[in-house]
This record gives structure tokens, sequence and C-alpha cells, in this order.
């Protein structure tokens, strides 16, 4: 007997298509070069992949690619990189784990491009230099810092900060007109012996032994003294008020102190100048996450920027499954819960996963079967029966995926063959049964690089409409650090879901990191799900995994009416405990319960009592 914890389904949908490189790079460039290639194109929009290769004899410590698309086009989503864009010029520069290039290796990093015409990538750079690669990394200038930003006055003495440069940097200079006024190499530094209450305007350039960078957007500060102003003090609680597809509206508290405007930061660009305590930015596609700090600015200077906060613009695609949806897992094993041929699933249930695929001795590979105990237990249910009650199902607009781990699950992909080789025995699984998916539910633990590069290239063979579902316990959610949730924010742009198991895990911290909320309660619910969503999953890709009934969990088991209240909660900002969101998330996608089986073995009260109520969810 096996008593398995709760899964949770992870939807992925793959573009189809012959790759084209697009730019190549020529066989015997020297230095550095970013290589696109175009992995799919679907007319309205494509999937490419930009790979930077480190030609060179000195290592490469961080990487900028940037690229101009057609008045139109955009990027609707991107993975293994961090985003700038200003116009039609996108940057995107390396994340904090694949900067660094030795001689001879490589990194990459994905994209969706998407809008009228779809245009390809034109005018590359990669760390200035064309992205052909002509020059070692070590010979060319770095790239230009970010806009510097007065962090502190005193009398005698302005403190500012910027952003890093690209490229190789051995330090930096702080200008004031032509004059060096100081030289570091960090990113930071206070200019010292001014005069009281004058004002001081500087520019920042790095350097290396090829040269200095062009300079930075200048910046300026005024010494405190006399009647002069001081530096505004930070806005407070900067927040999302309302999102559209192509705007993101925000809101803050006043800064303390003297206060001319406030600048709205992403990254180190600015995005708006207001005098207010609100802006919108416009101009965005559809679906796209975006993070915004504000700072508070006189003629002093600018205050410390705020804390951060991420939104995400409306229009993203629930795939083939309803905008609010009930899901359900069904043992393909036998334990104390009822036994059910698959075609006897409740007509609740709208995505059922099927518990679960099996390790083989192959590393990363899977392999499935109808378990010979429910086999003899349902009186003789073949591998026939299972594949013509899962056409059944489908038959009746169900979507039905195959979970991966469980309780007991040993499947590790943890290197680019098994990532290989889990691909591969997935695909052949979903061909031959019909499986519209796959669940991963590793409760033993996952590489979140290797996992990633699995489930796209399932993703690249399966075409669009794959279902990608995730199902991790409670502490893998804690943090977006910890490897599970960094892989739902890696595959953030093809995931579909993620159900996390609210149960088996006594007391845990919320978004609010004040309290240890105890499991099954309304405040455990909502205060674990605001972390993910708070943290950057859209609403459509969280939802609550919860136990059936009694024998389904060892604790956190719930009555079905209080997972009502909790999706009420966070949709809507009523029938909260004593936890209150810090906003709604009317697009929260729903529920899933552990399992099926424990459900009709308890009257089918989770699925009779939640799949109504998600119909009225907005």
């Amino acid at each position: 007997m096996r008593l398995r914890t709760l899964m949770v389904t992870a939807a992925v949908t793959l573009l189809g298509g012959v790759a084209a490189v697009v730019g190549a790079t020529p066989a015997m460039a020297a230095g550095p070069t970013a290589t696109f290639v175009k992995t799919s194109d679907w007319g309205s929009g494509w999937e490419g992949r930009y790979t930077i290769t480190n030609g060179g004899t000195t290592t490469m410590n961080g990487w900028t690619v940037a690229f101009d698309l057609p008045a139109g086009s955009s990027v609707s989503s991107f993975w293994d990189a961090d985003l700038t864009r200003t116009g039609q010029r996108f940057a995107f520069r390396n994340k904090s784990w694949n900067g660094t290039l030795a001689p001879g290796a490589s990194a990459s990093f994905g994209l969706i491009g998407a809008g009228a015409g779809a245009g390809s990538p034109a005018n590359c750079t990669l760390n200035g230099a064309s992205c052909g690669g002509t020059t070692d990394p070590g010979t060319q200038p770095p790239g230009t810092p970010g806009a510097p930003s007065v962090t502190g006055v005193t009398q005698t003495s302005i403190s500012l900060s910027w952003g890093a440069s690209s490229g190789t940097v051995t330090g930096y200079r702080v200008y004031e007109g032509s004059t060096v006024r100081a030289t570091v190499t960090g990113t930071s530094a206070t200019i010292g012996g001014l005069t009281a209450n004058t004002a001081h305007t500087y520019t920042v350039a790095a350097y290396n032994a090829a040269g200095e960078s062009a300079r930075s957007a200048a910046v300026t500060g005024t010494t405190s003294g006399g009647t002069g102003p001081q530096v505004p003090g930070t806005p407070g609680n900067v927040r999302v008020t309302g999102t559209t597809g192509s705007a993101i509206s925000l809101a803050w508290n006043a800064s303390t102190g003297t206060v001319t405007g406030y600048r709205v930061y992403e990254g180190s660009t600015v995005r708006a100048t207001v005098t207010g305590l609100a802006a919108t930015i416009s101009g965005l596609p559809a679906c796209a996450a975006r993070t915004y700090t504000v700072a508070a600015y006189n003629s002093a200077g600018e205050s410390a920027r705020s804390a951060a906060v991420s939104g995400t613009t409306t229009g993203c695609s629930t795939g083939p499954l309803p905008a609010h949806f009930l899901t359900g897992y069904w043992h393909n094993f036998v334990n104390p819960a009822v036994e059910l041929r698959l075609r006897d699933v409740p007509a609740a249930y709208d995505l059922i996963a099927v518990a679960f695929a099996e390790a083989t001795s192959t590393p990363g590979a899977v392999t499935f079967a109808v378990d010979p105990g429910l086999s003899t237990a349902l009186g003789g249910y073949s591998d026939a029966d299972f594949r013509a009650d899962l056409a059944t199902l489908k038959s009746r607009g169900k979507k039905v995926i195959l979970s991966v781990g469980g309780e007991a699950g040993r499947v590790a992909v943890n290197d680019a063959t098994s990532a290989t080789n889990f691909s591969n025995s997935m695909f052949n699984l979903i061909q031959s049964y019909g499986f519209d998916g796959v669940d991963i539910d590793l409760e033993n633990g996952l590489n979140p690089t290797f996992m990633a590069q699995a489930l796209r290239n399932l993703r690249s063979r399966v075409g669009a409409n794959l279902i990608i579902t995730m199902a991790p316990q409670t502490i893998d959610m804690q943090n977006p650090t910890v490897s599970y949730f960094k892989l739902a924010l890696d595959i953030r742009d093809i995931l579909t879901v993620v159900h996390t198991q609210f149960y088996n895990s006594g007391s845990m911290l919320g978004c609010d990191q004040s309290f240890a909320y105890s499991q099954g309660t309304v405040n455990f619910m909502t205060a674990l799900a605001c972390i993910q969503l708070e943290a950057g999953l859209r609403p459509d890709q969280v939802a609550l995994g919860l136990p059936a009934g009694p024998g389904a969990a060892g604790g956190g088991v719930v009555a079905p009416s209080m997972v009502n209240q909790a999706l009420d909660c966070l949709a809507r900002g009523t029938n909260c405990g004593s936890f209150r969101p810090p906003r709604t998330y009317p697009g929260i996608r729903g529920a899933m319960t552990w399992s099926i089986n424990w459900d009709v073995s308890n009257g089918n009260q989770f699925a009779n009592t939640v799949d109504p109520h998600l119909a009225t969810l907005p």
C-alpha cells in the first residue's frame, strides 16, 4: 500500500516548428559572440534563443545582449536573463548564476516575440560590441553604468550610488563636468569637501584596460546647511493598484520632507516622473511581468529607492483549461481509498492527474503502466481499458495529465543527459497514451536548471497545448530561491499552474512574515498562497491544494467550505480570516485535491462543494 500526499500538475505549452538560425556567428569569429536561433514561428509570434559564447582568452564577468525589434513588435516573455526596454531596444542582462563565462564556456536565454509582424531581432550587440564577436572580452570598454542617484547628503558631502556596468570593469570614475571627483571599485561613492547648501551635478563612467565607457545620466545633489532642503525620505507602501492588457498602475505613500516629485524605476531606467502619489506605466505587452521601485526627489537630490513591487499586465492565455478549474489525482495503486476505473472519475473534475509515472533504470527516464494490484482490485483492469477510459474522458472535454513523482517517487533529473531522457520518455508516453501534459510532484527534491531544460524541450516537441503543473510541498514555496520555487519562476512563461500542498506541514510563515500560521485554517491557505502571488507567479498560475477528507492526509484536512472561503479572500477580499492579503487576485486559478479516490470515499464532498463555487469567481 502507498499513501501518497498531494500532487500538483504542471502544464506546458510548446510551439512546434523547424528551427531557423538568424544572424549566425562567423565560424572563425574571435572573442565573445551571441547567436540567435528562432526555434519556432507561428506568424504572429516566435520563440527564440540567444547563446552567448566566450570565444576569447579571458573570463567574461557578465554579459548584456541588446537588439532592436520593429515598431509594433515586443517581447512577451523571457527566461534565464533580466530585461530592460527602451523604446524598441531590448537589453537582456545575465542572471546572478549565468554571467561568468570562462574561455570556451557559453550561456543562453530564451524569449517569445510577439506583435504586429513579430519581426526578428536586428542590430544585436554583446556588451556594446557586435554580436558576431571581434574582440576579446578583456579588450573592450565596459558598458555604461546605470543612472546614479543621491543616497545621502551632509553639509560637506554628497553620497551617490549607481547600477553596475556590463563587461569587465576595473573601476568607476565620478565626474563633475570634466573633472574626476572620485575613483572607486564599487558602485557607490561619497564626494567630500563641499560647501554647505550648494548644488553639484555628477556623471559616472566605468573603465578597464581597454578604455572608459560612455558617461551615465547626470544626477544633481545639494549639500545640507542653511535653509536649503534635505533629501526626501523613502516612499512607502508601493503597490499595484490596477492592470490592463498594456499598462500597470502604481500608488505609494508620501515621502517625508520637501518633495518635488517622484520617479518610477524599472531597474535603473526611469519609467515615469510624477508630482503625485500614483503613476501608470503604459505601452506594455499583454501578460508581461514588470518590477518597479519609486524614489522621491527635490533640489537636494533623490531619496533611496522604495521596496520593489511586481505586477503583470492582463491578457495571459489560460490555455486549454477554464479560467477557474478543479484538479484531482487518480490513484494508479491500491490504498484504503476506493479504487476507481479512470472513466468513473466524477464529472466535476476538469483536470485529472494520473498518479504516477515511475522512474526506470535510465537516469531521468520515466515509464507508466497500470498497477498490477489495481488491475486485480478492479477485476482485471488492463492497459487497453485504461487507454479507452482516457479517450472517453477526453471526449467529455476533460484533460488528463501524467504526474511524475509522489511521496515515494525517485525520478532524478540532475544533468543534461537525464533531462533529455526525461523529455524523450515523457514525449513517448504522451504520444502513446494521449496525455495532455505533465505534473511535477517530486517531493524528494529537484534540480531547477535541468528540470527546466527538460520541460522546455518537451514543450518544443508537443506543442502549444501541453499542460504543465507542479505540486510542491509548502516548505518548497517559502522563498523564491528554493529549488522548486525557482523552477516555477524560471518556467513561468510556459507554466500552467502550481497547486501547492497546503497540508502535512504544520505551521508556516505567510507573505507578511509576521506569524507562523497553523495548517487547516483559512489564514494558512491565503497567507502562504500570497507568497507565490507576490513573488512573481501570476494569479492564474496559483491554485490551492487540499486533502479531499479524512484519510487523505496526516494533517491539514479542512472542510471544503473553508477552501471556498480562502478562494473568496484571495479573489474578492471577502471571507478572510485575520490575515488579509495586500491586494485581491481575481484570476486565482482554482483548487486541487488529493485525491479523487479519497473524495469518492468521502461522498464527493470536496468536488460537490468547491466545483460549483469556482464558477462564481470573477
